[in-house]
């Protein structure tokens, strides 16, 4: 199964959730920290570091005494990755997603590709446990790219964790499309509710089984849980606001290492979503008869 934990907006424990999770499985798992632009799940792991290999995508190089400047590779190009001048073609690496589509338009054949970094991938070994994480290059713009190319590590012959970015934008999606099951955190207050209602609406157009965690109840008030009851979504599992949990967060510390008292309710969480995945299984299953 790969379980993806993701959350409208930042702070909510999105981290600390997959991490735990990870941590209480058991089993030969695999933990996938999709937030390329700030990773710190091997910061509460400390594994040993496996191998790193650098991520590039292919962008174009215009042969100057080819080229006509007449237009075709930056009409077609929607990111604007490519500009034409009267004197030639301009390139902004930045922009480019790598389709290789301005070199097909280009009818002098004036445009080659040449590999661009955006950002590396490292891989973690902790006991039965396999953390793969990408870290994008200061100023690189490609996190979907480098989300993907994570991705294609994983092992799909184990289960998997995915640590998403926070919010809905391009890069989440990209983490969480193909995963059976998302697992939503939010927190009891007003901001915490607005952007669980976009979280949501994404993973019901991508039409993935979600449940919500609420973390911190008791620091807020209860229309998180009203809002998931009145529409029909399963809470999975809530979890207190709790000094210790603050402090042990602070020390780079798992809560179920050094809380047992919340190791119970990791391993329930876990077992809701297994139960969970197999009843939309299921329910799938019936549809279709």
């Amino acid at each position: 199964m790969i379980l993806a934990v993701a959350s409208g907006k930042g702070g909510t424990g999105k981290t600390t959730v997959s991490a735990n999770l990870a941590r209480v499985a058991g089993q030969h798992v695999q933990l996938l920290d999709c937030d390329v632009e700030q990773p710190n799940a091997h910061l509460f792991l400390k594994g040993t570091l496996h191998s790193r290999e650098e991520v590039c995508v292919p962008v174009p190089r215009v042969d100057e005494s080819l080229c006509t400047g007449c237009g075709e590779c930056s009409s077609f190009c929607r990111f604007h990755a490519i500009a034409s001048l009267d004197t030639g073609a301009i390139v902004f690496p930045e922009l480019c997603h790598g389709c290789g589509g301005c070199s097909l338009v280009c009818p002098r054949k004036a445009i080659t590709e040449q590999d661009h970094r955006i950002g590396v991938i490292e891989i973690f070994k902790t006991g039965s446990m396999t953390l793969i994480q990408g870290k994008l290059d200061i100023g690189a713009a490609m996190a979907s790219s480098l989300i993907r190319a994570a991705k294609a590590r994983l092992s799909r012959e184990i289960s998997a964790i995915l640590d998403t970015p926070p919010g809905t934008s391009c890069p989440v999606i990209t983490a969480i499309r193909d995963a059976d099951l998302v697992i939503l955190v939010t927190e009891p207050t007003p901001f915490g509710l607005h952007d669980l209602k976009l979280a949501v609406d994404m993973v019901r157009e991508l039409e993935i089984p979600h449940g919500v965690v609420i973390n911190r109840v008791g620091s807020g008030d209860d229309r998180a849980r009203v809002y998931c009851r009145e529409n029909h979504i399963p809470v999975l599992m809530e979890f207190p606001e709790d000094r210790e949990i603050a402090q042990a967060y602070s020390k780079g510390e798992l809560i179920v290492d050094t809380l047992p008292v919340y190791r119970r309710p990791f391993e329930n969480l876990l077992s809701k979503s297994l139960e969970f995945h197999q009843s939309s299984i299921r329910s799938d299953e019936h549809a279709d008869l």
